[in-house]
């Protein structure tokens, strides 16, 4: 993927997550930057930062169960953001519950993935994210 090289922002409070996220990118040989936001008020500071001239990014890897500002808050402003609510955001949480994933897709998520527990799986799933994301999907710029 490069798109420019335009940035992934991951928003997700576990660091044990964000790493396993981060390795199976660079294990994929992602170039972009990748931008993190530990919990979804940070999430919402990008926003600003992307009115005020800061490149948006290419996708959004957004947890659901965030501290401060749930998962869902989140992409709710996101899609209802006149200029970036065409970032699309992809929903990578370890919630299988139908109600959450209902409500996602109703708010704008762009797809829902449920977190794999072991690597080999994760490193798949990564795989295939960036490469229909990143490399196959074609957004706005």
């Amino acid at each position: 993927m490069n798109d420019t090289l335009r940035p992934i922002l991951l928003v997700e409070d576990r660091a044990a997550d964000r790493d396993l996220t981060r390795r199976a990118l660079e294990k994929q040989r992602v170039l972009n930057p990748i931008q993190e936001a530990r919990d979804g008020e940070e999430a919402l500071v990008y926003i600003s930062r992307w009115e005020a001239g800061e490149t948006a990014p290419v996708f959004i890897l957004l947890d659901l169960k965030l501290p401060k500002v749930s998962g869902l808050e989140v992409l709710r402003r996101l899609k209802g953001h006149p200029t970036f609510s065409t970032i699309p955001v992809i929903i990578l949480t370890t919630s299988a519950e139908d109600q959450d994933i209902a409500e996602a897709y109703r708010l704008g998520c762009n797809s829902y993935v449920v977190k794999p527990v072991e690597f080999s799986r994760f490193i798949e799933v990564a795989s295939q994210v960036e490469i229909y994301w990143g490399a196959l999907n074609n957004t706005p710029r």
